[in-house]
């Protein structure tokens, strides 16, 4: 494989496969507007991994680079996947020096706990202090 490399500049992500794989491919993000992309990623701390100047995968990261972050949209191009790269790409979420010291880290996922697993991320330790407005859907209306 060629080299793997990281970049947080938004201006290299290719906007247009982020958004065709959320809005069409992933479990959480289905029909997900384009402007409610562009403005996600305006707002967030965004990670891309590209090999020969090609993104092969994505992350981004809501937070005040202080106390918290969020975790969402990690997704690698299918025909990448099982070669390590959403490996490299939590490693480099992980060590930017924006999200260290931060009380909270979350990330929700339905089918990767064991991933997130080796990188400390367990369940809630307190649960039921935890709440959520959750609509779904709101992309289908």
């Amino acid at each position: 494989m060629a080299t793997l490399h990281i970049s947080t500049d938004k201006t290299a992500l290719d906007v247009l496969l982020i958004h065709q794989f959320l809005s069409e491919r992933s479990t959480w993000a289905i029909g997900i507007p384009l402007p409610v992309m562009e403005r996600a990623i305006d707002n967030s701390l965004c990670f891309g991994a590209y090999l020969e100047g090609k993104q092969v995968a994505f992350a981004r990261v809501t937070t005040d680079c202080a106390t918290f972050a969020y975790l969402a949209d990690v997704f690698v191009v299918e025909h990448w996947r099982g070669q390590g790269i959403c490996k490299v790409l939590l490693e480099a979420v992980l060590e930017h020096p924006d999200l260290q010291g931060l009380r909270r880290f979350m990330l929700a996922t339905s089918d990767a706990h064991e991933l997130y697993a080796r990188y400390g991320f367990t369940p809630p330790s307190r649960p039921a202090a935890l709440m959520e407005r959750y609509l779904p859907n709101i992309y289908a209306n």
